[in-house]
């Protein structure tokens, strides 16, 4: 068991975590005449740290799950989702918005289509909210920050507000709120072009090119926030308002979190920057699905396509459960330790 647990951390501080490359970066630092206890220098190491780590794992990580994604196009996930009613449909949208790697902007033009196709809105919800939140990737660099408990426990949790979600939005008969071109608009059928591996490792590299010129200021700017709260901002203030003594700590993360647009790689290094700080685990939490799940830029979309009324019920139920879920995690934080 022992034995099992040591290989474990092993792949998640050298591997996933890449240890090796801060005692790398911290020597170099060292070597050029940098003082390694001055605050600046941790700052510069972190950055540094930071930005090689997430960009080695993103482009890996994009690569083997757009290669997946290539067997998956939109009109096989259609078909896919046409073939289940009720909430078996809702927990296999979730499932499958999970190898869509799309930031919340770009997955609405997937929930439109899907929409237009007849599918169920309660199911089209599901992957609206799935989609953004709960990858592979995040998985992966989840389990490199926090370990493979505290990922696995973000993955499910996303994956049950998306079903719940998704199913509130079915029985409470918001389909009538799709605006009337969205349901009116016509499918067109396109065969699945039969790929070989060339073309799937083609699109594979194509999609890594265009998600890390896509996301990149984003993880600029997440490792600069990340080292500023590293390095900088007082460990006190930050306790003082995030906190597990301010008992609205998760309110205020999902509230500051929202408003944002980012992917979930750039939110990455400012939930690390705060796990280092003492933050509460459902607080970071609360702050990263806000980001994510939800974004000014998304909810403006998403008007074009739902009523007021749709639109608010949507992000009302993505945001409490939100919430709980920070409360949540807070609570148990202990399990997961």
């Amino acid at each position: 068991m022992e034995i099992l647990k040591a290989i474990g951390l092993f792949i998640q501080n050298e591997i996933l975590g890449m240890k090796w490359l801060d005692r790398l970066i911290a020597d170099l630092l060292s070597l050029i005449g940098m003082d390694t206890e001055a605050w600046y220098t941790s700052s510069i190491r972190f950055f540094i740290y930071d930005v090689i780590k997430i960009f080695i794992l993103l482009s890996v990580l994009i690569f083997i799950i757009s290669y997946i994604q290539s067997y998956f196009p939109p009109e096989r996930t259609k078909k896919i989702l046409g073939k289940f009613k009720g909430l078996p449909a809702n927990i296999l949208a979730a499932l499958l918005g999970t190898v869509t790697p799309f930031c919340s902007c770009s997955s609405i033009p997937l929930f439109i289509g899907f929409t237009s196709a007849g599918l169920p809105v309660g199911v089209t919800f599901s992957f609206l909210i799935s989609s953004p939140l709960v990858d592979l990737g995040s998985l992966v660099l989840l389990t490199s920050i926090f370990g493979f408990r505290i990922a696995i426990a973000y993955v499910i949790v996303g994956l049950v507000l998306a079903v719940i979600g998704g199913t509130i939005i079915e029985k409470t008969g918001m389909e009538k709120y799709i605006e009337p071109f969205i349901k009116q608009a016509r499918s067109i059928s396109i065969e699945d072009q039969v790929l070989s591996i060339k073309d799937r490792l083609k699109y594979a590299w194509e999609q890594v090119s265009a998600t890390v010129r896509k996301v990149a200021p984003y993880i600029f700017i997440g490792v600069f926030i990340g080292a500023l709260i590293h390095n900088v901002i007082p460990e006190e203030l930050i306790q003082a308002v995030l906190g597990s003594k301010n008992p609205l700590s998760p309110v205020l993360a999902a509230v500051v979190g929202i408003p944002m647009y980012a992917d979930i790689f750039g939110t990455i290094p400012i939930a690390e920057a705060l796990y280092a700080k003492g933050v509460g685990l459902g607080t970071i939490l609360s702050f990263m699905m806000g980001v994510t799940a939800l974004s000014l830029p998304s909810i403006i979309m998403l008007k074009k396509a739902v009523k007021a009324r749709l639109l608010v019920v949507f992000c009302a139920i993505v945001t409490v459960g939100i919430i709980f879920i920070g409360y949540i995690f807070n609570a148990l934080q202990g399990l997961f330790m």
